[in-house]
């Protein structure tokens, strides 16, 4: 389906209004302040900054390239090779490789007027400031990604609560059928909202962290958890009371998939689950001791689990997040 994103429409705006601009100031050359801003409109704010400060400055460089070396050398192809051969090491040297290719659209302007004058210089510099600053101007409007990411979040939630469900019907009545798929899109979504998170963080120019990179990187820690988990259940061969135990904590846990609970309520009582097995009978066959066993790992996973939130919650006290 065809279809026109945001960016697109800045480009085709910003290039339209660059030329315009420059056409306007009766500049020679005009169109390529177009082709500066086509180059400069980023997909984020920090991008488009760098973007077009290097192409700035690999410009003025390039400049002073073409008039030492064509005031020097005179107008020939030679001097083109030359230039050449010294402004690209230069500009990638400084990290300023992003604006080679603007700034040979510069020279070769020079040299095809080759008749180098300060109304010429000012020329240049006048389609360097335009097409640069109508990428910024462009770029200053970025569509909130915030509104996707609390939905991903949300999204990620309901994967997590429905896995501890049915974590809880396996350990209380064996196999269920269930299929796993949720773990499967918990993986892809942790990651497509990783990216996303991050081209968020690229647009907040003075923000150098990011609330929701680091909550989806902490559910990313616990949902290694959640996979450790999977060969212990399946290892659970009887039936044991604890495991009726276990089964109403991770029901309640993911019952409690929602902002008015936090870990260290699940952590108690995690703590007093496991007080409660110490206090009871000692298992008095094989297959009991192997089902308890594997019901304490469970537990210390789980409480791994929490600590990770936990922890998330004292070190990232940006904004309330759901447990």
């Amino acid at each position: 389906m065809f279809k026109i994103g945001h960016r697109t429409l800045k480009t085709a705006l910003g290039a339209t209004l660059a030329v315009a601009i420059a056409q306007a100031l009766q500049l020679d050359f005009f169109a390529s302040a177009g082709i500066l801003t086509v180059l400069c409109v980023q997909k984020t704010r920090r991008s488009s900054i760098q973007s077009s400060w290097a192409r700035f400055l690999a410009a003025i460089i390039g400049i002073v390239f073409a008039v030492a070396i064509f005031e020097s050398l005179g107008y020939h192809a030679l001097s083109i090779g030359i230039l050449t051969l010294l402004f690209i090491p230069t500009t990638v040297a400084l990290k300023l490789q992003t604006g080679i290719v603007t700034s040979i659209v510069i020279i070769f302007h020079i040299y095809t007027v080759a008749d180098l004058s300060i109304s010429l210089l000012l020329n240049e510099v006048a389609l360097i400031t335009i097409g640069i600053g109508v990428a910024l101007l462009m770029n200053s409007y970025m569509p909130s990604q915030e509104n996707h990411l609390e939905k991903l979040q949300q999204q990620i939630e309901e994967y997590y609560a429905t896995i501890f469900h049915e974590f809880a019907y396996y350990v209380r009545y064996g196999d269920n059928n269930w299929d796993g798929s949720e773990i499967t899109k918990s993986e892809a979504l942790l990651r497509n909202a990783k990216n996303g998170a991050l081209q968020n963080l690229e647009n907040h120019i003075m923000r150098y962290e990011d609330v929701y990179y680091h909550y989806f990187k902490m559910r990313e820690k616990q949902l290694d958890i959640i996979e450790r988990m999977m060969p212990l259940l399946t290892s659970i061969d009887q039936h044991v009371k604890q495991a009726d135990m276990l089964a109403d904590f991770m029901e309640e846990l993911s019952e409690g998939v929602h902002p008015e609970n936090t870990a260290h309520i699940y952590i108690n009582k995690l703590e007093s689950l496991q007080d409660s097995y110490k206090d009871m009978p000692l298992p008095k066959t094989r297959e009991e001791f192997e089902a308890r066993s594997a019901l304490a790992h469970l537990v210390r996973e789980l409480e791994q689990y929490l600590v990770i939130k936990r922890q998330f919650k004292t070190t990232r006290e940006y904004k309330v997040f759901r447990e």
